[in-house]
């Protein structure tokens, strides 16, 4: 019934004990998915490396001019390193960026997207809405739709 298993988060990248359960779960005959903010290429490497993994979900928060807007940190660098392993990589990934309007404009998601060509990404990069239900990094409130309403969706490069 079952047929693989997803790590996300949080980030489950951070956690210490990640790649030994990975291993647990591919010995048990699981394909494996991890979603991530790629803020630890070193570890999306040895699981490469290891082969264990079978998908990869990686969110991209923005470019390096907003990213501390977006998120906080200044995770930016570790992103991109993790981009050009996936990029390099055999495994098949996903490249997604949760929108919201108020931090994310059409203008912004274009040069995202054409960064990630320039990157060597020519998957389908997925644009999904924000959704002000939960507690983040401050009070966003409610994303204005119809600004993205022609953008929310997937672009295929």
């Amino acid at each position: 019934m079952l047929d693989g298993v997803v790590f996300s988060g949080g980030e489950c990248t951070i956690h210490s004990q990640l790649i030994a359960f990975v291993r647990e779960v591919k010995k048990m005959g699981f394909e494996v998915k991890i979603d991530t903010n790629g803020s630890r290429p070193e570890v999306i490497g040895q699981l490469i490396t290891e082969d264990l993994l079978d998908y990869v979900a990686l969110d991209f928060k923005s470019l390096p001019e907003k990213y501390w807007e977006v998120t906080r940190s200044d995770l930016f660098l570790a992103f991109e390193k993790t981009l050009e392993i996936m990029v390099s990589s055999s495994v098949p990934f996903e490249v997604r960026t949760t929108v919201h309007s108020e931090q994310l404009r059409t203008s912004h998601l274009d040069a995202m997207n054409t960064w990630l060509r320039g990157k060597g990404y020519f998957g389908s990069y997925y644009l999904q809405p924000f959704r002000g239900d939960k507690q983040t990094l401050g009070n966003l409130g409610e994303s204005k739709k119809p600004s993205l309403k022609s953008r929310v969706g997937v672009w295929r490069n």
